[in-house]
């Protein structure tokens, strides 16, 4: 950029590609696309510089202010559907909740905690089992009698175990000690 007397000499491509941080090419689309306008001026095209700078900051704001593009729309809405989703992922996880409060649906665990409770119940029976029989059975006095007698304590466990029912309040009481638990330890996580 050459001045003289105050006068600013017209800018080259590359001139104005520098001063706009671009690349000539740019600058030549700009002036194709008719944005921007250029004197040709032997083997080179000249450029005003301030009729130049007003012309590129208006195409600049007129390109800020332009509906967004395929790219952009395409962006909004993945955006738009990936809320959705979430809407429904958090509508689904509350719908779930409830369910699980109103004693409808049981976690996994809950679960297993109450048929490990079931089954320790089960084993510790069988476990006494010899403990209360011993006595008995040393009384008896002929193989088929101790057998009755064992088969009967048997059966005893195993009919408790047939006349086991669900019981929600086992499930609830589950669900509102883990849900002071989960709001103890956030809580913790707050201090």
């Amino acid at each position: 950029m050459a001045e003289t007397s105050g006068k600013v000499k017209a800018m080259t491509t590359n001139e104005v590609a520098l001063m706009f941080g671009v690349t000539a090419r740019y600058i030549r689309q700009l002036t194709e696309d008719g944005i921007i306008k250029g004197k040709v001026a032997g083997n080179q095209r000249k450029y005003d510089r301030d009729e130049t700078v007003q012309a590129y900051i208006a195409h600049i704001k007129a390109s800020a202010s332009k509906p967004t593009s395929k790219n952009d729309a395409e962006n909004e809405s993945r955006r738009l559907a990936a809320e959705a989703d979430l809407k429904e992922t958090k509508a689904a996880i509350e719908k779930i909740k409830r369910a699980e409060l109103e004693g409808q649906m049981h976690r996994s665990e809950d679960v297993e905690a109450v048929l490990a409770d079931l089954i320790y119940e089960v084993k510790n029976r069988l476990m006494a089992l010899p403990g209360r029989l011993a006595m008995d059975t040393a009384r008896i006095k002929t193989p088929e009698e101790e057998s009755i007698r064992i088969n009967a304590e048997v059966k005893e466990i195993l009919n408790s175990l047939a006349d086991y029912r669900y019981n929600p309040e086992k499930f609830q009481r589950r669900v509102k000690a883990r849900k002071g638990a989960d709001e103890d330890a956030a809580e913790e996580t707050d201090d």
